[in-house]
């Protein structure tokens, strides 16, 4: 595995070193004394599978508060998706700030997503799959949510939103009061 760092602090593009011969390829996918040594949280909760059939569909932009906060290693593993998160750390140098990659099942890249990121990602392609590894269980107590066209962010989606479920276009606005709670969760 290559690890290469993003824009946004602590957050790492995880791109596969296949081997090749004449059967096809290998590569490991995740190692959790890589990640250690990188100073990324290892621990594997829950491995989720989303299934989406329509190109333009967008789910997110989600993220748990402590004590339930979570890592979360995407990788896209049929069709292609474009990916977003937000840094949502009040004292991170790139607090408030959005990075964007396209995860394909061709380019077999996966993304680290680091705990109180917030994130989302649309389907460029009908009949996508996107496998999830989180590092807490999910916590539906802890859950929060902030919409996809919120203009505290900006996130330019590649495709018009077609597909979104209704809790997803019913998530707040980023507002001060969103922005006291992560405080009141950092410290």
């Amino acid at each position: 595995m290559r690890f290469v760092a993003t824009e946004l602090k602590d957050a790492w593009m995880v791109e596969l070193d296949f081997h090749r011969d004449h059967r096809g390829g290998f590569a490991r996918c995740f190692c959790a004394r890589e990640f250690a040594e990188r100073g990324l949280n290892p621990t594997v909760a829950q491995c989720n599978v989303s299934f989406n059939p329509r190109q333009g569909t967008l789910r997110g932009l989600h993220y748990q508060l402590p004590p339930a906060a979570e890592s979360k290693l995407i990788r896209c593993t049929r069709g292609a998706v474009y990916d977003v998160i937000v840094d949502l750390r009040p004292d991170s140098p790139t607090y408030r700030q959005y990075f964007g990659v396209e995860l394909s099942a061709s380019n077999h890249r996966a993304l680290y997503v680091p705990e109180m990121f917030a994130h989302a990602y649309q389907t460029m392609t009908d009949n996508t799959e996107v496998v999830y590894q989180v590092g807490e269980f999910y916590s539906p107590g802890h859950e929060k949510g902030i919409r996809y066209d919120d203009p505290a962010f900006a996130v330019e989606w590649p495709l018009p939103v077609n597909v979104i479920s209704d809790k997803d276009s019913a998530w707040p606005l980023f507002a001060d009061e969103a922005e006291a709670e992560l405080r009141r969760c950092a410290s």
